[in-house]
């Protein structure tokens, strides 16, 4: 596995791969018809979208480093009460 894909999927720097390993799984059960998945597609978006607000917030306040750890995302969740996305 090379560098980029070992990033991929490390769970730390990566918060979406739940929803990016759902998506792609949606793909190969449908035969890669992308209008089958548009709900697995839009949760990834939503995903990333809500993470990457996170982690400008941490770095404009400081914050290192600037994407959560694993462990504090299932804290910051579990304070949410689940994913808001």
């Amino acid at each position: 596995m090379d560098k980029s894909a070992r990033r991929h999927r490390n769970q730390d720097s990566n918060p979406c791969i739940e929803e990016s390993d759902g998506s792609q799984k949606c793909l190969d059960v449908n035969n890669y018809d992308k209008s089958m998945c548009s709900a697995y597609f839009q949760r990834y978006k939503n995903c990333r979208k809500y993470w990457h607000n996170i982690m400008v917030e941490r770095r404009r306040n400081g914050v290192k480093p600037d994407m959560p750890t694993a462990e504090e995302r299932q804290e910051i969740l579990a304070e949410i009460g689940g994913k808001p996305y």
